[in-house]
């Protein structure tokens, strides 16, 4: 038998602030969104369109994030997202929350 690596599952809201880190590099669809976190996390992580796209709707309704159809690389009608002020400004208070609580994490581990 062969062994298969294991992805670690995401923790509660961790997901909503993977997806706004990623969209304060800027404005894309939700395939590039969910290949970026892949990318930026060196293929750990992967994020399936069955949790991507609730998440954005989510968002979305929270006033995090503003839609817009348009056309993708490959002439598809895709639609856009990009971080309003107000998804800004949450990002900010969950990435330093987030720091906060990783590291309180490995100080209990590397105790």
């Amino acid at each position: 038998m062969g062994s298969t690596e294991e992805r670690p599952g995401l923790l509660q809201g961790t997901l909503d602030m993977l997806i706004l880190k990623t969209l304060s590099r800027g404005e894309m669809h939700g395939y590039d969104i969910a290949e970026q976190i892949q990318s930026y996390s060196g293929d750990v992580l992967r994020v399936e369109e069955g949790a991507l796209y609730p998440a954005l709707h989510r968002l979305e309704l929270k006033g995090l994030l503003a839609a817009e159809w348009g056309v993708s690389s490959n002439n598809r009608r895709a639609k856009f997202y990009r971080l309003t002020a107000l998804g800004r400004k949450h990002f900010a208070q969950e990435s330093s929350n987030w720091l906060r609580l990783s590291g309180a994490i490995m100080r209990v581990l590397e105790a």
